[in-house]
């Protein structure tokens, strides 16, 4: 978890300027100790008080940090780009993740599990499931952590029990 953790930072400081300009277009470079630090300035859209608002976003990176952490006026929902998360983890892990599929438990496995949105109470179901269908969850000929979360996906919106309970 803590490889998944340096990875999402990494990530998230690679798209500080990116998210500075899509999370509020209308009022400057959105979140962070820039926006609260110069957001009394009367002219929000002026071009002098947006460009103090990046500049000490950028200096401090604090607008990462409140984007991540949810503070400084910044807001998440906690998911670090839907999908990405999962298919960031199987990179991190995958010959693990394919030992213990064909296992059928195992910690990473587990990890695997709960950020699918998988409840701890049916992750007993979710990794009867991969030990299961083994083989067409890790294909020999295209063995690959995207093509495994997709195909992870997949069987998951299938299950009988897990599509229902599934946080996807």
């Amino acid at each position: 978890m803590k490889k998944v953790l340096m990875l999402s930072v990494a990530v998230l400081f690679g798209m500080q300027a990116g998210l500075a300009m899509a999370a509020n277009p209308d009022t400057g470079p959105g979140c962070g100790l820039g926006k609260l630090a110069w957001g009394d300035y009367k002219g929000q859209k002026e071009i002098a008080p947006q460009v103090l608002m990046a500049t000490t976003n950028g200096t401090f990176w604090s607008q990462t940090f409140g984007i991540s952490t949810g503070t400084s006026g910044c807001t998440n929902d906690g998911k670090i780009m839907g999908d990405s998360k999962t298919v960031m983890f199987a990179e991190l892990n995958f010959e693990n993740l394919s030992q213990e599929m064909a296992q059928g438990h195992g910690e990473h496995l587990a990890s695997m599990a709960t950020l699918m949105g998988v409840p701890a109470e049916h992750q007993a179901e979710f990794f009867a499931m991969t030990q299961e269908r083994y083989t067409s969850l890790v294909k020999a000929g295209e063995a690959s952590p995207v093509a495994m979360v997709k195909a992870l996906n997949d069987a998951v919106a299938a299950h009988p029990v897990l599509a229902k309970v599934s946080l996807r």
